[in-house]
């Protein structure tokens, strides 16, 4: 038997005994389960709390994403206005230049060169500086080109500045949407935990824990590790492993990323910093990264759960991921195959 699949197994064995030792759930134990004051069953309040915690963190999604192109935009900014100093400064220089040669032009008498030739005494001088003439009148023409080009630059940069403000603006409202509508997800999801009683709560985590284990069954039943290589992980996805793991048991926290506390995309993103490669922020964002299949993934793959790509957990080895689930639960270890996988991904490939 491999090493992959003892591993496996003992995550399995693992998640059975948390569920066989949790209250009520050993062998022979009279449970009845209570029932919330909600007129609703445990399980459907489970299922509703998960729900709004998904919503929430699909929010949580659009708001780090917005968060990000609002400091991209303001970079941006940052960039068309030095341009734009600079591009004055150009300008003023031309003009400079453009009034030197108009005063050299009018030091010169103005007179057509037929007139001036007329009038030299010394032909041979007056070809000579005729010469010179017509490259000082060519200078002045580029000139004034370069100054045209310049204006017209700056009005270029008024319009881009114009365009990235007014994109500041709305995902700064995008941000704010998603900043309410994160919150509400929240508080309807606490205020149903809250009207449960200490003994439902448990209840709550032991399915929970239930679910996930039925899911992570099912997963490595299905053979999604069949045939799996094992390869071995690059010292960069050790080190954002070695990190990963390190932040077990600290708190999820919307759009946190550490160091105390962590949303799921926030710890992933931390965690390959620290191993030296800046990822995506967002779930979603770090589902464009290079991807691979399940059965070649390897310890510090990132795996994108859910078709909303709003959730991701980092792979450890052995059908396991480090996550940060949602609020009011802390960093974990968890089975890869618990949540619905929509693709695996490698930030160092």
């Amino acid at each position: 038997m491999g090493t992959r699949r003892r591993g496996s197994i003992a995550l399995t064995l693992l998640c059975a005994t948390a569920l066989l030792s949790a209250p009520g759930f050993g062998v022979g134990a009279a449970f009845a389960a209570p029932e919330p004051p909600v007129g609703k069953s445990l399980e459907q309040v489970r299922t509703e709390i998960e729900g709004l915690y998904r919503e929430a963190g699909t929010a949580t999604d659009a708001y780090n994403l917005a968060e990000s192109e609002t400091r991209t935009q303001s970079a941006k900014i940052v960039q068309i206005a030095n341009l734009v100093v600079a591009g004055n400064e150009r300008i003023t220089g031309l003009k400079s230049r453009a009034g030197a040669a108009a005063r050299a032009q009018y030091r010169s008498g103005g007179l057509p060169p037929g007139t001036q030739l007329a009038m030299s005494n010394n032909p041979s001088q007056f070809l000579d500086g005729a010469d010179r003439l017509r490259q000082g009148e060519k200078a002045t023409s580029d000139l004034l080109s370069e100054l045209n080009r310049t204006q017209s630059d700056l009005q270029q940069y008024a319009k881009d500045a114009s365009a990235q403000w007014e994109l500041l603006e709305a995902n700064r409202l995008k941000q704010e949407g998603a900043k309410k509508q994160i919150e509400e997800k929240i508080k309807a999801a606490e205020e149903l935990e809250s009207k449960l009683e200490a003994e439902q709560k448990a209840k709550l985590l032991q399915l929970e824990q239930e679910a996930q284990y039925k899911a992570q069954t099912a997963w490595l039943s299905s053979g999604a590790l069949k045939g799996a290589a094992g390869s071995a992980t690059s010292e960069a996805g050790r080190r954002a492993v070695q990190f990963a793991t390190a932040q077990i048991g600290k708190a999820y926290v919307w759009g946190a990323e550490g160091p105390e506390t962590f949303d799921c995309s926030g710890l992933t993103s931390q965690a390959w910093r620290t191993a030296g490669r800046t990822i995506p922020r967002t779930s979603q964002e770090q589902l464009r990264l290079t991807k691979v299949a399940i059965k070649d993934m390897r310890p510090g793959d990132l795996i994108i759960y859910f078709d909303d790509a709003s959730h991701v957990g980092l792979y450890v080895g052995d059908g396991a991921i480090v996550h940060a689930p949602r609020p009011g639960r802390n960093v974990t270890l968890a089975g890869a195959g618990s949540m619905p996988i929509k693709a695996v991904v490698r930030p160092d490939a």
